[in-house]
């Protein structure tokens, strides 16, 4: 299982404020796995303020 913390690496240099499409498409671009990717993909579609948003949203997914 991914944690917030592996998530967070590939979302280093993300552009806040920013959708969940946003995230995905930056995650890929950095290599993220599979499995990192299919977390992102189950957020809520809304748009993230910042990094600690990202990560209550992905500890609740």
């Amino acid at each position: 299982m991914s944690n917030p913390i592996q998530m967070q690496k590939f979302l280093s240099g993300v552009d806040y404020p920013c959708g969940k499409d946003d995230l995905v498409r930056h995650a890929r671009g950095q290599g993220a796995d599979d499995q990192v990717l299919r977390r992102l993909e189950e957020l809520p579609d809304r748009t993230y303020d910042g990094p600690n948003a990202v990560s209550e949203a992905y500890a609740g997914s």
